[in-house]
């Protein structure tokens, strides 16, 4: 009697291969319909870049926004947006770019005055100076080719700095923070954030990786974009001090703080010998631009104010906001135990916003803090997905409504 061969496989009326189906044939079926994902290092740089592009996008829109409201019938929209990207803080840097610093500054300097220029500090405009040597367009086109260049290298350095303290999952999330965060404006305007936080990122990175060398000229490069940028040094002190605690024979950790701030007195010594006086950039701080020190209490008087009248200012509103995204941020810096020289840097950096006079909590100062970032990164946890999308709705649409305020002077930046 002859052998019957093998029953057909067949799919049951729901679709699905019967018990009987071939190992090879369910094998090869199942790797067919599962889709191929990315490893999770090159999948949260695909997010990181997705969401810087589209970050750059809505500042894009937003500057159109205004400039259409500026100019209800324009002819072109190019002129009007590059107005918004190269206004407040650019201006004073084309100044730089063009003409240098003064060769002197006369008593009694005002905002109106060109010497006022002497209170920015010289980095962004040299690397803008250089970039405008090699790129066509001039220096306008130079400067925004380079933010827009510095801020893809910000949101990169922030996620390897992420990565390194917690993983790729972590480093995803802080690199589509990054990118779409109210403050992150900043990246798309002709202002010197993106370059000093490109630099304070790899100074962390390089301090916890200990080379100490590379941290310190990193760090030195910071002190010469801003004065928030010294918020670097507290962050070489404290990792020198830690690593000579372990080992007091290692006097190679103090070559950081040693040369952290000398981009700060090199900018001073070179003012000091072109126009001749010493503390001449300290003049120009308090007397064009009235700076002084409040120790907070210009960001509660604006917060008191905007309690009061709550539709009374954009600007005490700002403040009132970014006043409560730092308090939920250092709630999570504390719980995330990100590293002590990571929490002195930030510190730091919001000590920076606090401390003057005029301008305060704003949602840039507050981006150069971005370790704050990462530890809500860090924080969030796996399951909440449907708030991770409401937080970055949110972020965009703040995004937006930050550079068409800044675009319209409806605040001080």
């Amino acid at each position: 009697m002859s052998r019957q061969p093998p029953p057909l496989v067949t799919a049951g009326d729901d679709g699905e291969l019967g018990a009987g189906s071939p190992p090879r044939a369910a094998e090869a079926t199942g790797r067919a319909r599962r889709p191929r994902r990315l490893a999770p290092w090159p999948d949260a740089l695909l997010h990181g870049a997705v969401a810087y592009v589209v970050s750059r996008a809505m500042v894009i829109v937003a500057a159109g926004l205004v400039a259409a409201a500026q100019q209800p019938r324009p002819v072109s929209a190019r002129g009007p947006i590059v107005n918004v990207l190269t206004s407040w803080d650019g201006l004073w840097y084309f100044e730089i770019v063009r003409h240098g610093y003064p060769a002197s500054v006369p008593p009694g300097v005002t905002y109106f005055d060109l010497p006022a220029r002497t209170a920015f500090f010289p980095l962004f405009p040299l690397l803008v100076r250089a970039a405008d040597v090699v790129l066509p367009g001039g220096d306008v086109f130079a400067a925004l080719v380079v933010n827009a260049v510095l801020g893809a290298l910000v949101v990169l350095a922030v996620g390897l700095l992420a990565r390194k303290l917690a993983g790729d999952q972590v480093a995803k999330r802080a690199m589509v923070l990054t990118a779409l965060f109210p403050g992150s404006y900043v990246l798309s305007f002709a202002y010197s954030e993106a370059l000093m936080i490109l630099l304070a990122a790899l100074v962390l990175l390089f301090l916890l990786e200990r080379r100490w060398l590379l941290a310190g000229v990193a760090a030195a490069l910071t002190t010469a974009c801003r004065p928030n940028g010294l918020s670097v040094v507290a962050a070489c002190a404290v990792a020198a001090f830690l690593a000579w605690r372990r080992d007091r024979k290692d006097w190679r950790p103090w070559i950081a703080p040693v040369l952290a701030p000398l981009g700060f007195v090199a900018f001073q010594v070179y003012l000091w010998r072109h126009t001749g006086e010493p503390k001449v950039w300290f003049r120009v701080q308090r007397e064009a631009w009235n700076e002084g020190a409040s120790f907070g209490w210009t960001a509660l008087k604006e917060i008191g104010e905007f309690l009061a009248h709550p539709l009374g200012s954009a600007t005490t509103a700002l403040t009132t906001l970014c006043a409560l995204v730092t308090v939920v941020g250092l709630v999570a810096l504390r719980r995330a135990r990100l590293g002590a020289p990571i929490a002195a840097y930030t510190l730091v950096a919001l000590a920076f916003m606090l401390l003057p006079a005029t301008v305060t909590a704003r949602p840039r100062f507050v981006y150069t803090a971005f370790p704050l970032l990462i530890a809500v990164a860090k924080l969030w946890p796996d399951d909440r997905e449907d708030w991770w999308a409401m937080l970055l709705a949110a972020c965009g649409a703040g995004l937006v409504a930050v550079t068409a305020i800044y675009g319209l002077y409806a605040a001080i930046p």
